[in-house]
């Protein structure tokens, strides 16, 4: 065991960057469409590139969205569990490291696997969602009773089956979004952004007419068409108001956060660091789709038939980037609502995190924007802001059997699935959590049988 340790160590890493896994796909379908070698090189390197570039420009806006946070938490008083994957990961992992390593490999080879062998298509290229979800597994199967071999199969085949199926479940509105462009949702916080999408049906009639990139700008105004500056100006205005707030509440923390700098310049240019990252993330988008979108083509004709890829959350937002600050802002009223009603029936704060709230608030505003306009937008992100804040204090007593106090997984999918494992193998054991295994092989394997008009299942067919 101790010999392959470095080489799984190895595949784990790749496995764990989603630039990699884009790059390895592009190579391997460039190859199976026979390109000249200098289109090969070319084709793999700009999905790395184009990945690189949208995890700086998220790495950016992440690290000015902190400040937000202190402000508001120092400025209203606000004490609670903050979610966040990457916290729950890193406690997570010096305890079930290796069981996570090894469930990460199986669920991507399980996930490839359906995808060639059944009508779920997809393949889920983000790498790092796919590490959040393997620990998050490891923990509630290992808290469930299982153990060594069978805790690691288990977990992979769960991984791969939800990595397949879970973009499926809301394709047809994904297809929405995309206007019909060959990728999927490849994110676990889709559940949420399909029921935001479902919101945003109840004002389908005039959907298109008011959609959130159609709204009318008088002329003088014409400069906020432009997404940096109308970006930079909405988030000047939060930056400033909830750093006046903690400065009248807390001067110190104010001032310790600022770094000694003075207190508006700072807040600007926090406001104006966040819309440059933003504008890096739509770069990098368009440099992965360029190239990764046509290698597809080469893995769907060669190996796996109508391969679809399933991609981050962030690739989405050039679709419709008005909706993005209008599901950020939405989506985080409906944290806060959220907040004093999980506060007030559970006894817990769940602190609206920043970003959670921005990257699915954002994706939830461009699918409720899909199918319902700006109205879709605002109250599908809205309600996305509630799930993600009801979901995560329901995970907490899951989490509470490894001493995760105090933190949760932040994104919908993950407390989905760990408050369904958690709970059926509280009431049934193993049993239960075999039972829902069963059941998700089922609804992966049966459709082979039926027929359906299309090879690749993205939506109930239409009688």
């Amino acid at each position: 065991m101790q010999a392959i340790l470095p080489i799984l160590e190895f595949i784990q890493s790749i496995l764990t960057k989603p630039a990699w896994i884009m790059g390895l796909f592009a190579f391997v379908g460039l190859v199976a469409l026979k390109r000249p070698a200098h289109k090969v090189m070319t084709g793999t390197l700009k999905p790395i590139l184009g990945y690189i570039m949208l995890s700086a420009g998220a790495a950016v806006v992440q690290e000015n969205l902190a400040p937000l946070g202190t402000f508001i938490e120092t400025g209203f008083h606000i004490t609670g569990v903050v979610p966040n994957n990457e916290v729950v990961v890193s406690m997570a992992w010096s305890v079930l490291g290796v069981q996570t390593m090894m469930i990460l490999i199986l669920g991507y080879v399980v996930n490839i696997i359906i995808a060639r062998f059944t009508k779920f298509k997809y393949i889920f290229l983000t790498g790092h969602h796919s590490m959040f979800m393997a620990c998050l597994l490891s923990a509630v199967l290992q808290a469930s009773g299982f153990q060594d071999v069978q805790l690691v199969i288990v977990g992979g085949m769960f991984l791969g089956l939800v990595s397949a199926m879970l973009p499926a479940v809301g394709q047809r509105f994904t297809e929405k979004v995309t206007d019909g462009d060959e990728i999927a949702m490849g994110h676990f916080g889709s559940l949420a952004y399909y029921i935001s999408a479902a919101v945003g049906t109840l004002f389908a009639k005039d959907a298109e007419e008011n959609s959130t990139e159609k709204i009318e700008v008088p002329e003088k105004f014409s400069f906020l068409r432009d997404t940096t500056i109308s970006t930079a100006l909405t988030m000047a205005f939060f930056y400033l108001v909830t750093a006046f707030a903690a400065y009248i509440a807390d001067p110190a923390v104010v001032t310790k956060t600022a770094g000694g700098d003075n207190v508006i310049v700072y807040a600007l240019t926090c406001a104006l660091s966040f819309a440059v990252g933003v504008t890096i993330v739509y770069n990098g988008v368009r440099m992965i789709l360029a190239d990764l979108v046509p290698a597809f083509q080469g893995i769907s004709n060669k190996l796996i038939p109508g391969a679809i890829p399933a991609v981050d959350c962030a690739v989405f937002f050039p679709y419709a980037p008005t909706a993005v600050i209008l599901g950020f802002v939405a989506s985080f009223i409906g944290g806060v609502v959220g907040m004093f009603i999980v506060g007030a029936t559970l006894g817990i704060f769940i602190i609206p995190g920043m970003v959670p709230h921005f990257f699915c608030g954002a994706t939830a505003g461009i699918y409720g924007n899909a199918t319902g306009g700006r109205k879709g937008a605002a109250l599908g992100a809205f309600v996305n802001g509630l799930l993600i804040t009801f979901a995560p204090a329901l995970l907490l007593p899951v989490l509470d059997v490894f001493g995760f106090k105090n933190t949760t997984f932040g994104d919908f999918d993950f407390s989905v699935i760990g408050i369904t494992l958690g709970r059926a193998a509280e009431a049934f054991g193993t049993t239960g959590v075999y039972a829902i295994l069963a059941v998700l092989l089922v609804v992966a394997f049966v459709p082979n049988f039926i027929h359906t008009k299309g090879a690749v299942i993205n939506h109930v067919e239409e009688e």
